[in-house]
């Protein structure tokens, strides 16, 4: 499957990757989290070139996950900020923190680079999947996975060259 065609396919996983699939726009949504709303401070934090920036931000807003406000007129500069579409990248970015904070090389004794708590408890929180029906944690061992009949198409017309 070409590039081209990765927002066509019924995959939500695929579909995903079409709006933040790259590392730029991924530290874009981790600077966002972390109150970052001015161009230059994006820019400083994840020192990327502003034509690079401009663009991962324009594509954003276009695909609804920030919005630009106006906070000068004279000149005109804006921030930036998630929408409710936004918000919902959170889990994702704890994901690859705790993927990150087990496989990114770091020694046991590094502090860790974020620590994150819950503000109604102050506890320190963590990545726990659970179920929603039973409240009992999972992991992939855990699943099983069933195609619906459009991506399972999908896959076998790919097999098949088409």
């Amino acid at each position: 499957m070409a590039w081209s065609e990765v927002g066509n396919t019924v995959c939500p996983i695929a579909r995903s990757l079409v709006v933040i699939g790259d590392r730029w726009t991924i530290l874009t949504l981790r600077e966002l989290f972390l109150g970052v709303k001015r161009f230059d401070e994006f820019q400083t934090q994840t020192g990327m070139s502003s034509h690079l920036l401009s663009t991962r931000l324009k594509r954003l807003e276009a695909d609804g996950v920030i919005e630009r406000r106006t906070y000068s007129e004279r000149p005109t500069r804006y921030e930036y900020c998630l929408t409710s579409k936004g918000l919902d990248f959170y889990p994702l970015l704890l994901s690859l923190k705790s993927w990150g904070e087990t496989w990114g090389n770091f020694k046991l004794e590094d502090e860790p680079a974020l620590i994150i708590r819950h503000r109604q408890c102050g506890h320190k929180t963590g990545l726990k999947l659970v179920c929603p029906s039973c409240d009992e944690s999972f992991g992939p061992k855990d699943a099983t996975i069933t195609f619906g009949e459009d991506f399972r198409m999908e896959r076998q017309a790919r097999r098949n060259g088409e």
